[in-house]
């Protein structure tokens, strides 16, 4: 009986990874220096990739290379394998796992996510996390470019790439100094139209939730400051005679203090959904599914603080 015949592989993990590089850089040159390569053996290996596909990948434009249809069809395999294949070098090697990347706008990554990552990684000493904080937008960039594994978002957000998922219900709050005019009385919408406030900048999670739902509930606001940190509204607010607006995550340590009181209306609570980010077409590595397990399992425990 002749043995079973055994399917030869024509393409290597070089040049997938010298595919996935250029695919996440846009040339060849900066994809040689990420592999540690000289660019003509990076796009060496590119030319011999697609020989064995008997296809193109990318389209010139100008000195960039961007995927074609081609080139994004394969990229999140390509991404995949090259996952799995860390895993296996570090399985039997002893040596730290491969860094988990990890993306999530502002009020996540700054109050919510670094004690869900330190609990992580307690069960987890070997995976090194690299977290990115920066606006919803560039979170879902990162996701869908394959340069996070996961993402953390503020408010409803779509793209073709990724899969958003509902998360973890976040409250936001109006808050000002204890010695605040409107502090410790019942404020009315017009008041609050009255007053100068301090909100994050256009184009962040919050500043999108308070532009749908005090220009619903109180109307044209009064912003004397539009600033790109949570830290810096809540030290202005605390210091001086204007509002702020943002999530209880992030003043909870200021309300228990008494540094920043949150002023009572009769409005209905400003609430949203907080969302996890995953590429649509790929395949999470063991590390990056057992995060996303860990922080669904915190979520669950972790309502709003004080409510």
């Amino acid at each position: 009986m002749n043995p079973p015949e055994v399917t030869r592989l024509h393409l290597n993990l070089r040049q997938l990874e010298v595919f996935v590089a250029t695919a996440r850089s846009g040339s060849t040159r900066a994809a040689a220096r990420k592999v540690a390569r000289s660019q003509s053996s990076a796009s060496t290996a590119l030319s011999d990739l697609e020989d064995v596909l008997g296809a193109c990948l990318f389209d010139r434009v100008g000195r960039r290379l961007v995927l074609n249809e081609n080139g994004r069809s394969l990229l999140p395999r390509a991404a995949a394998l090259l996952d799995g294949s860390l895993e296996v070098e570090h399985l039997f090697s002893g040596e730290r796992a491969t860094p988990l990347q990890v993306a999530a706008s502002m009020t996540i990554g700054e109050f919510i996510l670094p004690e869900m990552v330190s609990r992580w990684r307690q069960q987890h000493a070997k995976s090194p996390v690299r977290l990115a904080i920066a606006n919803t937008s560039d979170v879902i960039a990162a996701v869908a470019s394959f340069n996070a594994d996961v993402g953390f978002i503020e408010g409803p957000h779509t793209h073709p790439d990724v899969v958003v998922s509902p998360w973890l219900r976040d409250e936001l709050v109006i808050v000002a100094a204890p010695g605040h005019a409107l502090a410790g009385r019942a404020v009315t919408p017009k008041a609050l139209g009255e007053a100068e406030w301090a909100l994050r900048e256009r184009g962040s999670g919050t500043r999108e939730a308070a532009d749908r739902w005090l220009i619903e509930h109180v109307g044209r606001l009064n912003v004397a400051y539009e600033i790109g940190s949570a830290e810096s509204i809540k030290r202005l607010v605390a210091t001086s005679r204007v509002l702020g607006f943002l999530s209880r995550h992030a003043v909870a340590d200021e309300l228990a203090r008494g540094r920043l009181v949150e002023l009572s209306t009769r409005l209905p609570a400003a609430t949203r959904r907080l969302a996890i980010v995953i590429h649509r077409d790929r395949r999470l590595g063991a590390g990056a599914e057992d995060f996303v397990r860990h922080c669904r399992a915190a979520a669950k425990e972790l309502g709003p603080p004080g409510v």
